[in-house]
Order: structure tokens, then C-alpha cells, then sequence
């Protein structure tokens, strides 16, 4: 059980989205099925509440940078800083979008392609973004994600208004066409870690990487291809399936997400102004916390290959035997992890 990795790779940010967007998921189904007689105001809560987060997170991180000229010589701080107003604009532009969404469903005073429009404009400006993210080797997902959904999102809102009127399926096509992208990568990766574990002279830590990823990403896109087929048949018409079990797939999803914020990059230090990860930042509050960081437990492995009796005696000649005596008992590592404090007695 070692918190290392978790301390130097978990991104609290993807893990707040993730959960505000399975609780609005499941509102909104409840909402669609008569289920909740609340109005569409606050079905949206977990979005206000992420939207609210970002806002804030963002106005301090801007009160920071403007009140200590110091901090912009640290490392990478004028990168961080742009990549915070970018992301900054992107969600008010999203923002924007969802009020007028919840307005439409509320009230029914908008046309959909105007409640689109926010999505399209952040769609055209998130094309720039990825560029520039890849350029300073920054994290994309938001805007890689509405600048490939440029054109579903235009055939939504044109059938949503009716100005056409193709079967779902037709109107999902852009959204089939990255899933078969995205199964072919999920089938490479599956048979690159097939491969991996017949390789007897590949690194362990590789195979298990490997193979952690083949399955992340099957419980990623499987249960979205799922969820879209379905969705598309009860749109139309073709099936009695509630909302509830139409987006029930998508929570396999979450989950994966939820388990991938911990195994991804870092967040933009420069959200709430606290120049250092969340956890780093938890650690210096909470001293007790940078204790229990420093310790790792590592566990005997039961079962060991069988060995031969020439390379037993080889063993016992080259004091083998003791070695396997020291390593049979469970044992205490530390390691360094965090700054440890040092605590003072008083006599």
C-alpha cells in the first residue's frame, strides 16, 4: 500500500467533473422518467456546483498572481497561468451553454440551435487550444472533446428543432465514427498486452501497465457504445426503456474516469492560487498526513516457484536458504515520500 504514486499524480479537479457529472446524469434521467418533480434548475445543481468550483478556483488564482510578481519567475508559472485563463474561458463559454440548456428545458422560450451555440463557438476555439496545449505539452481532455464533436453537435441541435428529420442513428454518426476509432485503440491495446505477458523478458511493471491499460479503456468505451445504441433506440421510439437504464452503462464509465484521475497528469497548480498539488498542499496543513505519506507496507508473496533439487543444493551452498528466511517474513518500508516534519519535546 503505497501512496507515492497517488500523492504525485492525482488530479482532484478531473475527480470533482467526474462525480458532478454522474450526479447530474442520474438527476436528469430521474427527471426525464417522472421519477423527480424538481424543476430542471435543480437537476442542474451538480453543474452549478462544478461550474461555481471553477469560478472560484480561478478568481483566487488571479488575486494570487496579481498581488505576488515573485511567483511568475517560478518554473513553468506564465504557461500555468494561460492554461488557467483558457480554461477559464472554455467553461464560462460551457456555462453559458447550460444555463440556456436548463432555460429551454424549463421554460421552452429558446430555439436548440441557439442553446447550441455557445457549444459551436467552444467547439471553433477549442481546435487553437489543442494546438497550443500540445505545443507546451499540457493536458487537453475538455477541448479535444468538443473540438472533435463540432459537427454532432450541430446535427443535434438541427434535429432537435426538427429543421431535419434523420432516425438517430443517422444524427449520431459523427459520434459512431470516434467510437470505431476508439474500439480499434481499445483492440490494439488489448492484444499489445496480450503480447506483453507471453514475453517472459519484458519488465513486470510494463505488463501490468499495459494491461491496466487495455482494461481501463475497455470499461471506458464499451459501456458508452452501450449507452449510445441504446439512447439512439429510445429516441426513437423503438424500445420502453426507461432513462434510467439507458444511461445506466454510462456509470461504468464514471468509475473508470473516477479511478483514472488518480494515474493522471498533474492539475494546474495556479487553481485557489496554491502553487503546488492538492495533496502537497493537504500534507503541509495536516502534519499527521505527511506521517502516514512516509510509510509504504510491502506483503510476502504466497506462492513461489518450485525448484529443482540441484538448484536447491546450489541455493543452500550459497547461503540461499537465509535469504529466503529474511524475505518470508512480513516487513516495514519507508520511504521517502514528503518532507517529513520533525517534532520537538519540550522538556
Amino acid at each position: 500500500m503505497n501512496l507515492q504514486s497517488m500523492f504525485r499524480d492525482f488530479n482532484p479537479g478531473k475527480l470533482i467533473v467526474w462525480v458532478c457529472l454522474g450526479s447530474f446524469t442520474a438527476l436528469l434521467a430521474l427527471r426525464l422518467d417522472g421519477e423527480l418533480d424538481w424543476s430542471y434548475w435543480a437537476v442542474f445543481s451538480p453543474i452549478w456546483v462544478w461550474k461555481a468550483l471553477v469560478v472560484l478556483g480561478a478568481l483566487v488564482g488571479n488575486i494570487v498572481w496579481l498581488k505576488n510578481p515573485q511567483y511568475r519567475l517560478e518554473g513553468q508559472s506564465y504557461i500555468q497561468y494561460r492554461a488557467l485563463l483558457i480554461s477559464l474561458g472554455l467553461h464560462l463559454f460551457l456555462l453559458m451553454f447550460e444555463v440556456l440548456a436548463a432555460d429551454k428545458l424549463e421554460n421552452h422560450r429558446h430555439a436548440w440551435v441557439s442553446v447550441f451555440a455557445p457549444l459551436i463557438l467552444i467547439s471553433i476555439v477549442s481546435i487553437a487550444a489543442c494546438i497550443w496545449a500540445v505545443k507546451h505539452d499540457r493536458s487537453f481532455e475538455l477541448e479535444l472533446f468538443c473540438s472533435v464533436n463540432l459537427l454532432q453537435f450541430i446535427f443535434i441541435a438541427l434535429r432537435l428543432d426538427e429543421y431535419i428529420r434523420w432516425p438517430w442513428e443517422i444524427v449520431l454518426v459523427p459520434a459512431w465514427i470516434l467510437l470505431c476509432v476508439s474500439v480499434v485503440a481499445v483492440l490494439y491495446s488489448i492484444i499489445f498486452a496480450g503480447l506483453l505477458l507471453r514475453m517472459h523478458d519484458v519488465n513486470p511493471d510494463r505488463r501490468r501497465t499495459s494491461m491496466n491499460s487495455a482494461i481501463g479503456y475497455t470499461c471506458l468505451v464499451a459501456p458508452l457504445l452501450i449507452f449510445l445504441i441504446t439512447l439512439a433506440s429510445k429516441l426513437n421510439g423503438n424500445t420502453s426503456a426507461t432513462y434510467t437504464s439507458v444511461v445506466s452503462p454510462l456509470y461504468i464509465s464514471y468509475t473508470t474516469l473516477i479511478l483514472m484521475s488518480f494515474t493522471t497528469k498533474r492539475a494546474n497548480q495556479w487553481w485557489f492560487g496554491l502553487r503546488k498539488d492538492v495533496c502537497q498542499f493537504l500534507l503541509g496543513v495536516c502534519p499527521l498526513l505527511q506521517e502516514y505519506a512516509n510509510i509504504s507496507y510491502s506483503l510476502p508473496q504466497d506462492s513461489r516457484p518450485s525448484r529443482t533439487p540441484q538448484a536447491a543444493e546450489a541455493g543452500l551452498a550459497s547461503g540461499d536458504n537465509k535469504r529466503d528466511g529474511a524475505t518470508s517474513s512480513r516487513r516495514l518500508e519507508h520511504r521517502v515520500v514528503v518532507p517529513a516534519l520533525s517534532l520537538e519535546v519540550p522538556d
